[in-house]
């Protein structure tokens, strides 16, 4: 490609709007322009590396004999009130205004439609059906350019089988081919056990790499391996004491004193001497939470203990429910349901709320006072607790997720009657596995990966060309006469070569050009090499720069490429 024939609108500067390297770098680099928040353009050079990204997916999708569908974006409504899921996402769903149709967020939904009219027996499964489609969620806050948007490309794959053994084998294929897919791409990444969140289902796993740009959170063992979402990471830490002798309850004036440290100084007591009390609502009833001293409930963890969507209860509601606001709240006296951090369990001797404000109560013992107390792991994991499997200290960071894969079970074949009949001729729901890849973000997590103050750094196999061909004063005969030979020579050898023929765009701008755009190789033609018969190559991870004889051009570009 010609550079002054092609679409490639480099900056000089950063966007006002961008933040992270690889939303500036794709911007600047003439790869991406906004239309609107959350909503990117590909221009011809960042869909080159998109491509190459879905052909590397597919061929791995292919090796594990899935096979490509390509669904409608547009659906209709009533299948998605079927499965619950159209209340599950809420306003990230699109909904079309005059018609009882939304946009696909993802294809669960559709790909069980259609496995229910044509998967009837076992012998016709294992299947795995995949598709590379544009999706659709309503961002509240679309960011990090390509990395959260309002409408992006998703390789979404389902997988279809009649026993739990075959979800296993089908899972196990996925996430092999997930590792050659990210490895092929050159991606840095690791695996955490997740919650499967609006998707439902038992296991699974993210792909995640490791950015401030994350908006996951993810606990890490850097000598075991040990990798989880704080979703549902666990850490060892050490349970809340009990004591030989539990004291008998008694009430504290504590006038002013609303969080657990100003409790703490009050009384002059450690933190693990008190248990911290939270109202959520579920079911439109209310539940106390009990966490031991700051620890921070996790949501998450909280629905998975109690089966559903929970809130927390808004401060008017508080006093309606308890007697108090924030800060005085405690379990003696509720009745009510009440769980409780493990870290809690059969815990004595304890500061809480009294439920009355600027009052609290010490003494309690969970064993005795609150018997119908029920314990989970509720607590969020923190950067320096133990890890679970080997005892070395847990970092936590940010990260951003790259693919996600289920084991969904028989909830959408069961809620949208898709049913075989097995080796008995008895009726079974379908067991299905769900495995999601986000493709722009694999693009944007390799520049995160590759980039310094100059541009982005390409490998070959993302590249959007291989070789940047420089001709740096293109009113000179020699240098016009040296270019077009070695594009068309490459060209010929099947290279794929960005040729920067530009007249009146002087050294430096193609300098810069060439290393913002990044590509693996630059060759440099100049007047003043020509005449000693040398033409420069430089590399540009390594900013090695090599001279090289005309004549040998071609055969040392194959030797470096």
């Amino acid at each position: 490609m010609r550079f002054s024939k092609a679409f490639i609108p480099t900056l000089k500067e950063d966007p006002a709007d961008s933040v992270i390297p690889s939303h500036k770098l794709m911007v600047r680099s003439g790869m991406i322009r906004m239309l609107s928040a959350g909503i990117y353009s590909f221009l011809p050079l960042g869909y080159k590396v998109l491509k190459k990204i879905i052909e590397i997916i597919r061929e791995e999708m292919d090796a594990i004999g899935g096979q490509e569908f390509h669904l409608p974006a547009l659906n209709p409504k009533e299948i998605w009130e079927k499965t619950g899921r159209v209340e599950a996402f809420g306003d990230t769903m699109f909904h079309v205004k005059n018609r009882d149709y939304v946009l696909a967020p993802t294809h669960e939904e559709i790909m069980t439609f259609h496995a229910r009219g044509v998967l009837k027996s076992y012998k016709e499964m294992p299947q795995i059906w995949y598709q590379i489609q544009t999706k659709f969620r309503n961002e509240p806050r679309p960011r990090s350019g390509v990395i959260r948007g309002r409408q992006f490309l998703m390789k979404d794959a389902y997988s279809f089988d009649s026993s739990w053994e075959g979800l296993d084998k089908s899972y196990e294929l996925h996430d092999k081919a997930y590792r050659k897919i990210f490895d092929r791409c050159g991606i840095k990444y690791f695996v955490v056990g997740a919650s499967s969140g609006a998707m439902g289902g038992s296991q699974s796993e993210e792909f995640m790499v490791k950015s401030d740009a994350g908006e996951d959170t993810v606990a890490y063992c850097e000598s075991c391996g040990y990798a989880a979402n704080v979703e549902v990471a666990q850490s060892k830490i050490p349970a809340v004491k009990r004591h030989e002798v539990s004291k008998k309850v008694y009430e504290i004036h504590t006038p002013n004193v609303k969080s657990i440290d100003e409790l703490c100084e009050f009384l002059g007591i450690d933190e693990r001497e008190t248990a911290k009390s939270r109202i959520y609502i579920f079911n439109d009833e209310p539940v106390l939470v009990l966490m031991s001293g700051n620890d921070e409930v996790n949501e998450t963890k909280l629905e998975s203990a109690l089966g559903g969507a929970v809130r927390p209860a808004h401060p008017d509601e508080l006093k309606e429910i308890t007697g108090a606001d924030a800060g005085s709240i405690g379990p003696i006296g509720i009745k009510f349901r009440i769980i409780a951090d493990l870290r809690l369990k059969d815990g004595n001797n304890l500061y809480s709320g009294a439920n009355k404000n600027d009052y609290h109560i010490g003494g309690i013992d969970l064993k005795r006072d609150v018997p119908n107390i029920e314990y989970f792991d509720l607590r969020t994991v923190q950067t320096g607790e133990e890890c679970i499997k080997c005892g070395s200290k847990l970092e936590v960071f940010k990260a951003i997720e790259l693919g996600h894969i289920f084991k969904l079970g028989t909830k959408y074949s069961e809620a949208l009657g898709a049913m075989f009949l097995d080796e008995n001729g008895k009726e079974n729901p379908i067991i299905m596995g769900s495995y999601g890849i986000g493709v722009e973000r694999v693009l944007a997590c390799y520049i995160e990966q590759n980039y310094d103050d100059r541009g982005i750094i390409w490998d070959k196999t993302l590249a959007p060309y291989q070789i940047s061909l420089l001709g740096l004063n293109m009113k000179k005969e020699p240098v016009v006469s040296a270019c077009e030979k070695i594009y068309g020579e490459l060209t010929q050898k099947g290279f794929e070569v960005l040729y920067d023929d530009r007249k009146d765009v002087q050294a430096g701008v193609k300098f810069a050009d060439a290393d913002l755009i990044g590509l693996p190789l630059q060759i440099i033609v100049g007047e003043r090499g020509l005449k000693e018969d040398l033409i420069e190559i430089k590399i540009r991870r390594t900013g090695e720069r090599l001279k090289v004889k005309t004549a040998e051009i071609i055969d040392k570009v194959q030797a470096l490429i």
